[in-house]
């Protein structure tokens, strides 16, 4: 960026029809982010279809059904980054939400995209009831620092948890927790 400050990302919740409107756009910034090496789930090979299948096929139907929230982060009219909350738990589990899938388009890393969209989905959380919120991160992955710096808690790291993207080794994954003990802590 040529000396110009970089403008905060716009955030916004997607009901069923601007899913609909954003898939293929969807598609390419998680098709984009696993080509990068990030581990959301997917190895290679890894293609765009694949990528629209998860977002038609995973995402629409719990978003449809009202069992997720999917936000997503535009910067100059372009979609950057996006994050989910699973709100599907068992009634026991009522009170906790989990952080899935925040992507963050390669090109437009470090760039405070990725804070403003954990501040939004806790936001999402909290005014849900949810007092409780979890993630799983791949241990030593740069999201990760991030979450401590927001108030995660590490719950503990289990060894060889998930095939790399790569398909060349198993990745240990970290556990981590945030209590929203009120709307200000979020």
């Amino acid at each position: 960026m040529s000396g110009a400050a970089m403008a905060d990302p716009r955030i916004t919740r997607l009901d069923a029809a601007g899913f609909e409107a954003r898939l293929d756009a969807l598609a390419e910034i998680l098709h984009a982010t696993v080509a990068d090496g990030a581990s959301v789930g997917f190895v290679e090979p890894f293609t765009r279809e694949d990528s629209r299948a998860f977002w038609r096929d995973g995402v629409g139907p719990a978003l449809r059904r009202g069992t997720r929230v999917l936000l997503i982060a535009e910067t100059g009219g372009a979609l950057t980054g996006t994050v989910q909350l699973d709100l599907d738990m068992m009634p026991n589990q009522a009170h906790r939400g989990v952080v899935a899938k925040l992507l963050v388009h390669p090109e437009h890393r470090r760039r405070g995209i990725a804070r403003a969209l954990m501040r939004a989905i806790e936001g999402e959380a909290w005014a849900r009831g949810r007092s409780l919120v979890t993630l799983d991160t791949r241990t030593g992955d740069d999201a990760e620092p991030l979450y401590r710096a927001l108030g995660y808690q590490a719950a503990g790291t289990i060894p060889g948890f998930a095939l790399a993207p790569g398909r060349d080794r198993l990745d240990p994954t970290t556990y981590m927790y945030k209590m929203l003990a009120s709307a200000d802590s979020i």
